[in-house]
């Protein structure tokens, strides 16, 4: 997140450009003036260090209560626009020294232990593509080719495959899973298309062998909570999404004393120490910051959601900012109601979703009205919404499968471009395999993964009753300075119609946008169809 610069002002302008790429910025000397004119005195090439110690610093917000109360001052101490040395100091006055990624209760030799065995489908091991010693290039051509022919076939077999399901005839599609199986043998799985194959392949298998098995659980809290960090910290996609909101939000909160945000998916909070210290560094002094964080209970008995407050709460006293936290637990978005919220009108209230609201799509469109309705009444000063820029949410089963299979293809290159090493790749890409199990595998109330593109929120937002905010070029010049922390090349920030997507080379694969509530004559006339999510004499529930 851009920190405040006590000198300038803190709105930014908006991007002149609808589409661009930050893969366009190559030259040091190029990213170093973009890093001091957002206000980082930290250069280019500095920025891989200043990863890493963020990285150790999130992980003391994640594991160690008693490491960040040692944070805590009666003062601002150290200044976050000289990052490096900001966060060496932080890290220092911490003493902590565990080992990155460190989930000692969890991490076991064998990556997949870390979770309950009925949790998991079985996904393929690899398969060894090892030949005896090739003694000429013509034999290293041939076997190339014949991999290269399998993994072609393979796609095909997949398409085939759900043509036989969509058509209910489940004998052919367990005979063509069958097939792909013994194929599966002649491509490398450690990668590259096996990879993907061997993933949808289990996914079809659980759909047609064992289709009662498949339910829409995604396993335990401390489960998703794990694979989550995990994916977190393998690719840039949240951390975009974190940023980018941060941002906006920041911007909707100028000149505001009382702030109130209300995270749908608090996690382990890793969205809000940047917040917090760009608050701190606000001219004229920090706000009142009130943050609401929804999430599941707790199966164990403990209140994670309040032991994430403190942490945050301590993280807030070294550094001036007042601070209160709210926990509300809920295994269901649309369990929670606005009354529980406790929103005040003198507030400026920001509404945060990070891949949350397709949850609540489905057949019956009342859950997502309902949702956007009440979030309408509370007048927030922004909505940010960060989604996955994928179709998903089709009705026919070919084409979502279709969609799904290209999707996370580029989902799974990007993150083999990454180079996380193993188990943490691992585990990331059981992040994504849970997703595409429920993609591929589920129906009805039990699909929850129903990704849904830009396009369709925008129409489904305005209808609502909110318009678009633009995403000014400070959130893009943040989102460009992410992926030079990431070896990849591959990666590509652009900006459409005040949006950002983030993506893998030409696919982008997860968007983020900002709205506000419109005037009420304003949203009528744009509503093409009255619903009852505008009605304001609704009582709310």
């Amino acid at each position: 997140m851009e920190p405040y610069n006590s000198g300038g002002d803190v709105s930014s302008s908006a991007s002149s450009s609808s589409s661009s790429s930050a893969t366009s910025i190559t030259k040091p000397q190029e990213m170093d003036g973009y890093l001091a004119e957002a206000g980082y005195n930290v250069r280019s090439s500095e920025l891989r260090h200043v990863a890493q110690r963020l990285e150790r610093l999130e992980n003391v917000m994640v594991n160690s209560h008693d490491d960040l109360a040692q944070f805590a001052s009666d003062a601002v101490i150290y200044n976050p626009s000289d990052m490096a040395s900001w966060v060496d100091s932080l890290l220092s006055a911490s003493d902590f020294n565990a080992p990155d990624l460190d989930f000692a209760d969890a991490i076991m030799t064998d990556p997949t232990a870390a979770l309950p065995a009925d949790t998991w489908s079985d996904v393929p091991p690899p398969i060894s593509t090892a030949a005896p010693p090739m003694q000429n290039h013509q034999q290293i051509t041939s076997f190339t080719a014949m991999e290269e022919d399998s993994g072609i076939r393979l796609v095909q077999l997949l398409v085939t495959c759900a043509e036989s399901v969509q058509r209910g005839d489940l004998a052919l599609a367990g005979s063509i899973i069958e097939t792909m199986q013994a194929l599966l043998t002649r491509v490398n799985t450690a990668c590259g298309i096996g990879k993907v194959a061997g993933y949808f392949i289990d996914a079809l298998s659980r759909r047609v062998f064992t289709p009662q098995s498949v339910t829409s659980d995604g396993g335990s809290a401390h489960e998703n909570e794990l694979l989550y960090h995990y994916f977190y910290e393998a690719c840039p996609y949240l951390k975009f999404a974190h940023f980018t909101a941060n941002q906006a939000i920041l911007e909707a909160f100028h000149g505001h004393d009382c702030v109130h945000v209300i995270d749908f998916n608090l996690m382990h909070g890793l969205q809000w120490p940047a917040l917090i210290q760009a608050l701190a560094l606000r001219p004229g002094g920090p706000p009142l910051l009130r943050l609401t964080g929804i999430g599941p209970p707790s199966p164990d008995g403990r209140d994670s959601l309040r032991e994430i407050g403190l942490r945050l709460a301590e993280l807030a006293r070294s550094v001036n900012v007042r601070f209160a936290f709210r926990g509300v637990a809920a295994s269901r978005l649309e369990d929670v109601k606005p009354w529980m919220l406790q929103v005040s009108p003198k507030e400026a209230v920001a509404v945060n979703s990070i891949m949350q609201l397709h949850r609540l799509l489905g057949p019956d469109s009342t859950r997502i009205e309902m949702m956007l309705g009440w979030i309408r009444k509370l007048n927030p000063k922004i909505v940010t919404v960060v989604e996955q820029e994928a179709d998903h949410n089709k009705p026919g089963f070919l084409e979502r499968f279709t969609e799904a299979l290209y999707y996370y293809s580029n989902m799974f290159d990007s993150l083999e471009a990454c180079g996380a090493m193993q188990p943490d790749k691992t585990l990331a890409e059981m992040y994504i395999q849970r997703e595409i199990c429920n993609v591929v595998c589920c129906e009805g109330v039990a699909r929850v993964e129903r990704h849904e593109p830009l396009a369709k929120w925008r129409t489904r937002l305005e209808q609502a009753g909110f318009r678009p905010l633009h995403l000014g070029s400070n959130a893009y010049k943040q989102a460009s300075m992410l992926l030079t922390l990431f070896s990849a090349e591959g990666y590509r920030v652009e900006e459409k119609e005040g949006c950002l997507t983030i993506g893998w080379h030409s696919r982008p694969l997860i968007a983020a946008s900002a709205w506000q509530v419109m005037p009420l004559p304003e949203a009528t006339a744009t509503a093409t169809n009255r619903l009852g999510i505008v009605n304001h004499s609704a009582n709310l529930v």
